[in-house]
């Protein structure tokens, strides 16, 4: 993390509104990337990035530069917004378990290459929530399939075949486009 965006955030804790706005214009469009994945349409991405964007400046000053990136910080705090949101509206009948899941899905790069980040996002809204959030989870944020199982409350298995089950559907999805 560079010294500007540490004065800057010390600027932010310190309630000065044009560090605040800075703040945010930096950041507003990558958090806002990362509730639109966690949502089924832009306006469950805006409930989430509203009461995500709530909970950064309210934390603020839990944040500590000596411990790692504002924006990995941030990112978590939108990611476990999200995640409490879907749990709260959307949670029921979302994951399904498979004893087992074979095999691996065949991501050809060729296809990944020729599609935008926003028709990336598209498809990945599209994906039941189960899926979806499984998905972002592994990823996109890095989460292991044990952590993935302990914040979900699901089994390691189940945070597979719904990885398994997740690329399946957008490896159809991306078929039907290409």
């Amino acid at each position: 993390m560079n010294q500007q965006e540490i004065q800057l955030i010390q600027k932010v804790r310190s309630g000065n509104q044009k560090a605040i706005q800075a703040l945010y214009g930096k950041y507003e469009p990558h958090w806002f990337r990362v509730c639109l994945r966690y949502g089924r349409n832009r306006d469950e991405a805006q409930d989430i990035f509203q009461e995500g964007a709530i909970k950064v400046f309210q934390a603020l000053r839990q944040f500590d530069s000596n411990r790692g990136a504002f924006s990995t910080w941030s990112n978590r705090i939108f990611v476990n917004i999200a995640l409490k949101y879907l749990k709260k509206y959307q949670w029921q009948q979302s994951f399904e378990d498979l004893s087992m899941v074979a095999g691996e899905v065949d991501w050809q790069e060729s296809i990944i290459g020729r599609i935008t980040a926003k028709e990336l996002i598209e498809l990945i809204q599209q994906l039941p929530s189960g899926y979806r959030v499984v998905f972002n989870m592994y990823e996109i944020e890095g989460y292991t399939h044990k952590e993935i199982a302990a914040e979900l409350n699901i089994s390691v298995g189940t945070s597979k075949s719904q990885l398994f089950k997740a690329k399946k559907m957008l490896q159809q999805k991306l078929k039907v486009l290409f």
